[in-house]
């Protein structure tokens, strides 16, 4: 397994594309700490992980409070000695037009995205940098997000603020044998998704066809492919990969 006895803190995890990506890490051996703000979701997760013989521990955080996270990673260190990987995936999206976007709304995305990954990677750093090794991914969008043209303002932004600081800190970072990459998925069937669908009137067969008559591999994504690429980041394959952008949408 490629990531025996590794630990790995999820963020987002609760369901859709952090839920698979912390079942892929510890199919390959890792020991996870699940975290999302709903904590019935990530509770039911780790128990699901210990009935199969792993280690997981679940931990309710909000990521956008700096002493939430301080918390998860303290417990991260406390209940398994330190931190190798860490997957920034919570998001929130609430799209408004521009011109009738509140303070709130412009907030609520950079605040949970931008600062929490922030916050995330400051607290992992940290035990990575002691013990010279670590892998970051980031998850982000492409901007805008393909479906729909109009209200992305928040999420957009958000998105291209942590492509940016993913480059950066690949090169800050790099000194102490940490990789930072970011992986934008795309056209993925999630519960984001499907609401961002409603939103435009769409039902989700008819955003799977939309979609698919956009994406030359004609289909559209699942959760299992955006986890099978975080999978390589995160493992030893992928040692002199750093400061990329991958995008998982099907296409160019």
């Amino acid at each position: 397994m490629r990531l025996e006895k590794k630990v790995a803190v999820v963020t987002g995890a609760g369901k859709g594309i952090g839920k698979a990506i912390a079942t892929k890490l510890v199919e390959e051996g890792a020991r996870v700490v699940v975290s999302d703000i709903e904590f019935a979701f990530v509770e039911n997760l780790a128990a699901q992980f210990k009935k199969m013989g792993r280690e997981a521990l679940a931990v309710k955080a909000d990521v956008s409070q700096r002493p939430e996270v301080e918390a998860l990673f303290e417990q991260a260190g406390q209940r398994f000695g330190g931190v190798d990987i860490l997957v920034n995936n919570a998001a929130v999206r609430k799209d408004s037009p521009f011109h009738k976007m509140s303070e709130q709304e412009w907030e609520s995305a950079l605040s949970v995205q931008l600062k929490g990954t922030f916050y995330c990677i400051k607290a992992a750093q940290q035990h990575m940098a002691e013990q010279n090794y670590g892998k970051i991914v980031n998850l982000s969008s492409p901007v805008p997000a393909s479906l729909g043209t109009h209200g992305q303002t928040s999420y957009a932004t958000a998105s291209a603020a942590i492509e940016g600081l993913t480059r950066a800190l690949a090169v800050e970072l790099g000194r102490y044998n940490i990789n930072v990459n970011c992986v934008a998925p795309d056209f993925i069937d999630t519960e984001m998704t499907r609401n961002a669908a409603r939103r435009e009137g769409m039902y989700l067969e008819d955003f799977r066809r939309f979609a698919a008559a956009q994406i030359p591999l004609r289909r559209t994504g699942t959760t299992e492919d955006v986890a099978s690429v975080v999978l390589f980041l995160v493992s030893d394959e992928s040692s002199f990969v750093s400061g990329q952008v991958i995008y998982v949408r099907g296409g160019p």
